[in-house]
């Protein structure tokens, strides 16, 4: 094992939302490593699961976007299947536009709907692989959660403000777990993601207009799994590490000064 764990160190890998996308190509490339995990991927696509279960992954359909009662079960049965599971990474997202200028033509089933994907969807799973990942753990095996989030969490974009405000909600999340589990063999690995090539552009039917600013998907992979295998809290790459640098560099530390303050209260 590593000095500093990463990703090399996971047994079995768990990919919510890989049937396309930065999942997908995670997915793969993790799959890739020398070290072989297992890496189980899900999604709402039969059709793309059973092309990904031709590549050596294990496949799971599910749509994450559903209620605790729901996400309870799915843990449940995974762990059932999965028992060495170490490692879960949140790459399921949805992204819409939304005009408040026009409040009329906000559809809130919509915006509620993007708000349980990004973060509660999230938050939840997490709640419910925490024990596991605290048994795993204390048996000297390191475990991962693997956020993410987004340049946009940083400054919004804002024409997306319901993106923009759960990627800024789950990096918030990602600062306050690091500290609270720095004492367990549990591990945030937080990836922000720039604009990168991707089917997320589509749902806002922005493809055309975004794609030649994005960053190619192969690139931004590789600069990922660097990070992920040295073990790195924070996995900025492109324009996020730019905004990164100008504007959370440091925070972590701020976060642990106020958490031992309020330790003496």
């Amino acid at each position: 094992m590593s000095a500093t764990p990463g990703i090399a160190d996971s047994k079995c890998v768990l990919v919510i939302g890989a049937t396309a996308g930065i999942g997908r190509a995670l997915a793969a490339s993790i799959h890739s490593l020398p070290s072989k995990p297992t890496v189980v991927v899900s999604g709402r696509r039969q059709q793309r699961l059973d092309e990904l279960c031709k590549t050596g992954l294990e496949t799971i359909q599910f749509d994450a976007n559903t209620d605790a009662k729901s996400l309870k079960a799915f843990v449940d049965d995974l762990l059932e299947r999965y028992p060495q599971l170490d490692t879960i990474v949140f790459s399921a997202a949805v992204q819409q536009e939304f005009d408040f200028a026009k409040p009329e033509t906000i559809d809130l089933k919509k915006f509620y709907s993007e708000l349980n994907l990004n973060y509660v969807m999230i938050v939840t799973l997490i709640t419910y692989l925490l024990p596991h990942f605290f048994k795993l753990g204390e048996q000297g095996q390191p475990c991962f959660i693997v956020p993410i989030t987004s340049n946009l969490g940083i400054a919004p974009g804002a024409w997306t403000p319901c993106y923009s405000a759960t990627k800024a909600a789950l990096h918030s999340l990602s600062l306050s777990l690091n500290e609270q589990l720095k004492d367990t063999n549990v591990h945030i690995m937080e990836i922000m993601p720039p604009l990168v090539e991707s089917e997320l552009h589509d749902t806002a039917g922005n493809t055309g207009k975004v794609a030649k600013y994005w960053m190619p998907l192969e690139m931004f992979v590789h600069d990922v799994m660097e990070g992920l295998k040295r073990g790195d809290r924070t996995i900025a790459v492109g324009l996020s590490r730019e905004q990164y640098e100008r504007f959370e560099k440091g925070k972590e530390d701020v976060v642990h000064q106020t958490m031992e303050v309020w330790k003496t209260w």
